[in-house]
């Protein structure tokens, strides 16, 4: 084991990833509000407390587990989710359900497969959670994927979901690499060949293709943006703005949030796979704005 591998090193860049991914999330989410829109606009931040969402509440049992176990054990991250799930934080119908049932004893394994008629979810909800696992394993991006594959099935087992799940852990990864991360283009390359045939690998190679395009809403418009709330419609675009801005927290959360779309998830994604790289930690002002962390996700491992 190395420096960069003990599992106290890991968790502590697993909490930053997972503070970077609450800012975006919790800021992001506030421009849902109709008051709200003429800030976006300016690029301007509205007055705190910003209140983060089901993606960092579910990104908190990650870490929790991740913590506990130094892997990912699929029954005790269902049963984490449905312990600590709010349903005033805005989770999807279909998790709200699956979760109340898991905590009064359902079988995830059941109720995950028979989602939406036996396919299973293909939303974002695995992808947008996961990029503080990526963080702790900067050491072994394949791993990371590996661990975040196992990570979906407890909510979200239609394969785009969990392919983009994967994308996200392995750009996370790569952007905590102890060596600092890789230039964009070799960032989605490493994604790219990490992740199996599918409609958000092909995202994905778009998103490369498109790094030099300077305006994102016309990236958006060719990738997605999150507006039909399905991971290849999110998961692309989320890293084609992330790797443009490596190192950027602030850059990164104004190129994502302004083409729209759903904001608190792809800024709670490209915050996370930012702040999981050293220099990629949210402006002070903003962490203080926006809501602590959960007392329930450990501080050690």
């Amino acid at each position: 084991m190395t420096a960069d591998s003990s599992p106290d090193v890991r968790l502590e860049r697993a909490l930053a990833c997972l503070r970077g991914l609450s800012v975006g999330d919790a800021l992001g989410s506030q421009y849902f509000v109709p008051v709200n829109y003429p800030l976006l606009k300016r690029r301007e931040v509205p007055s705190g407390p910003w209140q983060w969402t089901d993606d960092t509440e579910m990104a908190g049992s990650v870490v929790a587990v991740l913590a506990a176990h130094h892997r990912i054990d699929q029954d005790a991250l269902a049963h984490s989710f449905a312990e600590h799930h709010d349903f005033d934080r805005g989770y999807g119908p279909a998790v709200n359900r699956l979760l109340r049932l898991v905590r009064e004893g359902g079988d995830w394994r059941e109720l995950a497969a028979a989602l939406f008629k036996g396919q299973g979810s293909w939303g974002n909800g695995a992808a947008m959670r996961i990029a503080p696992l990526g963080a702790w394993y900067a050491d072994d991006p394949e791993q990371a994927t590996h661990q975040a594959e196992i990570s979906a099935y407890p909510t979200h087992q239609h394969r785009e979901a969990v392919v983009g799940a994967m994308a996200v852990a392995a750009a996370a990864a790569f952007a905590a690499a102890p060596e600092g991360p890789p230039g964009a283009e070799a960032l989605l390359d490493g994604v790219i060949d990490l992740v199996p045939k599918s409609a958000v690998g092909a995202g994905l190679r778009r998103a490369r293709d498109m790094l030099d395009y300077g305006d994102p809403g016309t990236v958006a418009a060719v990738l997605g943006c999150g507006r039909r709330t399905t991971a290849h419609d999110t998961v692309p675009f989320a890293l084609w703005s992330a790797a443009r801005s490596l190192g950027d927290y602030e850059r990164a959360f104004w190129t994502t949030a302004q083409v729209g779309g759903d904001v608190d998830t792809t800024c709670a994604i490209v915050g996370g796979v930012i702040a999981s790289g050293k220099a990629g930690a949210p402006p002070a002002e903003w962490v203080e704005r926006t809501e602590p962390l959960p007392d329930w996700v450990p501080t050690s491992a």
